[in-house]
């Protein structure tokens, strides 16, 4: 520790997420300088990321800038750097500018709570044909893919092509899977249906594909039952019990429990099946010596920390404690609980670490316009009244008052009017300008 005894101390936040954001807002006023460090400007929203992929709500509804959040907080500073190694003994991190320059920022306490990232379980060229969900980046990429299948659709006159093109694959059944199948649904029967002349959108096919043998599996039998008839009667298409082996430019192959190949046609291959950690929690564990289990995430004691270096705690996503689920509520509540360790410790150091315990806020998941399944404890809710909860839950957990009433309103002018007002998308070709992706 390198604090001094009369000198304030310094706390480093690695990450504006959920955690991260929390934390620093808690530290706000103690005696202690915080400085918020992340690869990007803004805290998003995750969980509605998959309703800016499809033209329902814009990036600025679902995040919020880092700076705005935490601008009446005098001792919290927002540091822009991607976050590269770590030394716990001399308490500094090193960090990347985005034009590549390392920088040090020194620390008497640590919160780590980088999140995760997209995994293609070993086949990262998988990649390239099938983006992931968890960035604005990933958002608008996915928009432009979706929007432009129909597009491309609208011009072919050849019939087997242009199903291809009419067909999206989604890997992955859990919430952001179900949800993203369950927009494109909604995209192609009610907002574009009648805007095209060449071709028919509605008749375009959803495939949603995962190795377990139910979507939503953690929501239990029930809910699960009823999302799978929701999704039946909307007309997305599951493929359980199969593992995707094979991705290219235009489709994915399966393989069943019997090792039987199946290859589906598709122009635009969604990836939602699963996440790791990202490259910076390897190096934290690797020069804590804390383990990590298969998915990066590591391993702390029960007050969030790491093994032998109390003064850093690895909260959210990245954190593997009493395998607590990777969603917002635990990320949000292991940022405070992080938060409030520094506070009481720097008032009363001799204090013994508190443990975290985490308190179930309930996990909900949209499949339609007017269907949503909810789980709180032993309180199970689907169709119209879990729909309205989900909403409920989601408007609360948005950053910023602004935010919450533009999503509202949006909602509603799309229940009303089937109109989805966030379909631009960029201009992009097979020999692009410098520096501009190509189509798709």
């Amino acid at each position: 520790m390198n604090q001094m005894p009369d000198s304030r101390a310094r706390v480093v936040v690695i990450g504006g997420g959920f955690a991260g954001m929390l934390a620093a807002r808690r530290l706000a006023g103690a005696r202690v300088d915080v400085a918020v460090l992340d690869r990007g400007t803004t805290n998003l929203f995750q969980p509605l990321l998959y309703q800016c992929a499809t033209g329902l709500l814009s990036e600025g509804q679902i995040s919020i800038p880092l700076r705005t959040v935490l601008r009446g907080h005098r001792n919290v500073q927002v540091v822009l750097g991607e976050a590269l190694d770590l030394d716990p003994e001399r308490g500094l991190v090193v960090a990347r500018r985005p034009d590549d320059s390392v920088f040090e920022l020194g620390f008497d306490y640590l919160i780590v709570a980088v999140g995760m990232r997209t995994s293609y379980f070993g086949h990262p060229d998988f990649a390239e044909f099938a983006p992931g969900l968890k960035t604005v980046d990933d958002a608008l990429a996915i928009r432009r893919r979706v929007l432009g299948a129909f597009e491309m659709a609208e011009t072919i006159p050849d019939l087997e092509e242009r199903r291809e093109w009419l067909t999206f694959a989604v890997t992955g059944a859990g919430p952001t899977g179900v949800e993203l199948a369950g927009q494109i649904r909604e995209l192609a029967v009610h907002t574009i249906s009648r805007e095209f002349r060449s071709i028919h959108p509605s008749e375009a096919r959803v495939l949603l594909f995962d190795g377990a043998d139910v979507v939503l599996a953690p929501f239990g039998p029930t809910l699960s039952a009823k999302a799978q008839q929701i999704l039946h009667r909307i007309g997305v298409e599951t493929k359980l019990g199969v593992l995707v082996s094979k991705v290219d430019a235009t489709g994915l192959v399966t393989t069943d429990r019997q090792g039987n190949e199946t290859r589906y046609a598709a122009r635009t291959v969604l990836w939602t099946a699963g996440v790791e950690a990202v490259p910076f929690a390897s190096a934290v564990a690797k020069v804590v010596g804390a383990e990590t289990d298969r998915q990066g995430r590591i391993s702390v004691t029960p007050d969030l920390a790491v093994p032998e270096h109390p003064n850093i705690w690895v909260v959210g996503d990245v954190s593997s404690l009493n395998r607590l689920p990777g969603v917002a509520e635990v990320a949000m509540q292991g940022g405070l609980h992080a938060a409030n360790e520094i506070r009481r410790r720097v008032a009363h150091p001799d204090e013994p670490p508190r443990p975290f315990r985490y308190h179930d806020l309930g996990t909900a998941a949209y499949i339609c316009r007017g269907h949503a399944v909810l789980k709180l404890g032993p309180v199970q809710l689907s169709g119209f009244l879990g729909w309205l909860m989900w909403g409920g839950i989601h408007i609360a957990f948005l950053a910023g008052v602004r935010n919450r009433i533009r999503t509202l309103a949006t909602w509603l002018v799309t229940l009303g009017l089937n109109r989805r007002a966030e379909r631009a998308t960029t201009y992009t070709y097979s020999t692009p300008p410098p520096n501009q992706t190509p189509w798709p």
